[in-house]
């Protein structure tokens, strides 16, 4: 089954990407909950005349994408958490908490566009995040979890 998206899908595609998905996926799923419609030959036009007029648009937003990776990418982020014996931490620290240390800096993202690399940290050390930022810019965050002062 063919379908158009009209949001972004993790792990299928981007808004107004063409997809074919099993047929129960796209009918159950994707089409009653607005994620995508049936890409009929119409709607495939109307697709092509709607990216054409956004192309230009799309340009300004991929520039100002560009413009919030070489701030996040001079930043040096640094989550107090507490700590138990050694280095293991009481709790574990996730994209949400990446996120707050982000907002404290000047910088709003969702948090939906932020990914731990290898999920939750229960560990101090320095570790990495990927910030999707547009569909053709994403930044490699680095950061540091260090034991909180008591």
């Amino acid at each position: 089954m063919e379908l158009i998206l009209k949001q972004d899908v993790e792990n299928l595609g981007f808004k107004d990407d063409i997809v074919t998905v099993k047929n129960g996926y796209g009918r159950n799923f994707l089409i009653p909950t607005g994620g995508a419609i049936l890409a009929t030959s119409s709607a495939k036009k109307v697709l092509a005349e709607n990216l054409k007029q956004r192309a230009y648009k799309e340009a300004k937003v991929v520039g100002e994408a560009r413009e919030v990776e070489k701030a996040l990418k001079a930043l040096e982020i640094k989550i107090s958490a507490k700590t138990g014996v050694g280095s293991k931490l009481f709790g574990s620290v996730n994209n949400a908490d990446v996120v707050e240390a982000l907002a404290k800096e000047g910088q709003k993202i969702e948090k939906k566009f932020v990914t731990v690399i290898g999920g939750t940290v229960k560990r101090t050390g320095k570790y990495n995040a990927v910030i999707r930022l547009h569909r053709e810019v994403s930044v490699d965050l680095e950061f540091e979890v260090v034991a909180a002062q008591a």
